[in-house]
């Protein structure tokens, strides 16, 4: 674990680069949000979040990973992360900080104004490193929200003090995880830890006790009771840790984390959009003639279809056996063909259709198990109840209260077309018309294929007109021609530096305006690229229709 505290770094000039950078962000998008700690000439430590992360930590906040792994690696700069995860299982951004002053109170500070930042709104779970420092501030700020130790972390920390274990023995590692991810019960991981340390010699081994002793704040089985979106316990991965996954190594510098940070956040961002698409537009392959199986693939997004496709499916080997039906709660026993050993036991309300199982999945991942479906199939309930269905894992995961509506939670236009966010949802919305009418006939074809091309040449338009004249224009700070023809004016009596840097912040925003519309042009081009998809399948549809009337 580690236990360091009062430490202070120094990263030079790069700290007042990051300001800047905070600055300018501020002044473009008043939803972008910056603190920090310590006076302006030893700035201490700085956070910051944007719109679009304030905006999913209110679809998406119910469980946080902070990841303060920067300690424990060789790492010169002090990143930290606030990240979940969506509606497709994928990383999400909630937050970001250094923190170059690493002692108790800074901790304090960091979690505080996260928590400020995010309107005040705790999450259900938070997950962290084996640290004493981020674990002390948890319990201070958070003290309602239960709180877990990351074990893949502990997995890491693990292979480097026994490393002498891992070279000799080559399926230790193996071993060690199955036991820790795989535990069906308290006992088998009980039974099934002692036998490792038995097996390798390690009954005395200090660190292997030091983990035994927190078992209850690291292993799954201990943890099932609360939600924490974990889909699968035996990933080999930190999934909500990826999102910064190889950012940082021992030459970062502060100017190309900035760098590396945003060209992360697009394409995170791109990612997310087109399993969006391929959600909407593409039709998963059912395994059942079961219509709870059909009510599912319209309600979930495709990765957490698929997941719960697999629970459904396991029905089939997984029979439920009434225990007891002497109330109006009947208990069942299920269990796998073969391993009777490993049932589980399922409390089912016929009155109020509820049921609980033992096994803890649903209030774990926010997924229904296997062991509760197959129930459901026992007692002929068809369609999944509205209660199992947690509406972060479905499609409409930021529909209900309007797409812009968590911006104005924050202080943010709903409306306004300052937000990059509504400005891309709006966009987003305009163009799947074109690809949902575009596929209904040729002509309808042609007539939106044309207007996208047009569409096109006005956004190239745009962008190079953007490089030329008016490069310090700006839609996020209501900026006018009128007020930058007063600029100009000025500009002759700024210093030879003043004007250096002026020319350097144009030259930034100018680059973050051309990530924006290459971004922009790669949405059109998926849809090109779909609507010609649809045009040749619509063409052999013709095409085998015309043969048919010959025969």
């Amino acid at each position: 674990m580690n236990n360091s505290s009062n430490r202070q770094r120094n990263l030079g000039p790069g700290v007042q680069y990051l300001l800047d950078y905070m600055k300018r962000m501020q002044a473009e998008n008043p939803g972008f949000f910056y603190a920090t700690e310590g006076d302006s000439e030893h700035c201490g430590n700085v956070f910051w979040t944007d719109a679009t992360s304030r905006a999913n930590y209110s679809y998406f906040g119910d469980t946080v990973r902070v990841d303060t792994s920067y300690r424990t690696n060789r790492s010169k700069i002090p990143f930290i992360t606030f990240t979940g995860i969506n509606h497709h299982a994928q990383p999400v951004l909630f937050g970001c900080a250094l923190l170059l002053n690493e002692s108790d109170n800074s901790f304090v500070w960091l979690l505080q104004t996260w928590l400020r930042a995010m309107s005040g709104r705790s999450p259900v779970s938070i997950t962290c490193d084996p640290d004493r420092l981020i674990q002390m501030a948890v319990a201070q700020v958070l003290p309602e929200v239960r709180s877990r130790f990351c074990r893949w972390s502990i997995f890491r920390q693990t292979q480097e003090k026994l490393s002498n274990v891992y070279q000799t023995n080559s399926t230790f590692d193996f071993e060690l995880k199955k036991c820790v991810n795989e535990a069906d019960a308290v006992e088998e991981f009980e039974s099934c830890w002692a036998t490792l340390l038995s097996r390798y010699y390690l009954m005395d081994n200090e660190w292997l006790q030091s983990l035994y002793n927190i078992r209850d704040q690291w292993v799954p089985i201990y943890l099932r009771d609360v939600f924490f979106g974990e889909l699968s316990t035996v990933e080999h991965s930190d999934a909500l840790s990826l999102f910064f996954d190889g950012l940082l190594s021992t030459s970062t510098t502060i100017q190309l984390l900035i760098k590396q940070y945003e060209k992360t956040i697009t394409s995170w961002h791109e990612k997310e959009l087109k399993d969006d698409f391929d959600t909407s537009n593409t039709t998963p392959v059912l395994k059942t003639p079961s219509p709870m199986e059909k009510q599912a693939a319209n309600l979930y997004t495709r990765r957490i279809f698929m997941k719960f496709q697999g629970e459904l499916v396991e029905t089939l080997a997984n029979p439920a056996t009434i225990v007891d039906d002497s109330s109006t709660v009947i208990i069942y026993r299920v269990a796998k063909f073969g391993e009777e050993h490993k049932a589980h036991t399922v409390r089912f309300n016929a009155f109020e259709m509820k049921a609980t199982c033992s096994c803890r999945m649903f209030e774990f991942s926010g997924i229904i198990c296997r062991h509760v479906l197959s129930v459901f199939r026992a007692k002929n309930v068809l369609m999944l109840p509205p209660e199992y269905v947690l509406k972060r894992w479905t499609r409409k995961a930021k529909t209900g209260v309007g797409e812009a509506e968590p911006e104005s939670a924050f202080g943010l236009p709903s409306n306004s077309q300052d937000s990059p966010l509504v400005r891309h949802n709006n966009l987003r919305q305009e163009a799947k018309k074109y690809v949902e009418e575009g596929a209904k006939s040729i002509h309808v074809y042609n007539v939106a294929m044309s207007a996208l091309q047009e569409a096109s040449k006005q956004v190239a338009a745009a962008k190079s007109k953007n490089s030329g004249t008016t490069l310090g224009t700006s839609e996020a700070n209501g900026g006018t021609l009128e007020m930058h023809a007063i600029e100009n004016q000025s500009a002759s009596c700024l210093s030879r530096e003043e004007k250096e840097k002026k020319i350097r912040e144009l030259s930034t925003e100018l680059e973050r305006t051309n990530q924006r519309c290459e971004v922009y042009r790669a949405i059109l081009l998926a849809l090109f690229r779909d609507i010609e998809d649809q045009k040749l399948k619509l063409s052999v549809k013709v095409q085998n229709a015309r043969l048919s009337l010959k025969e």
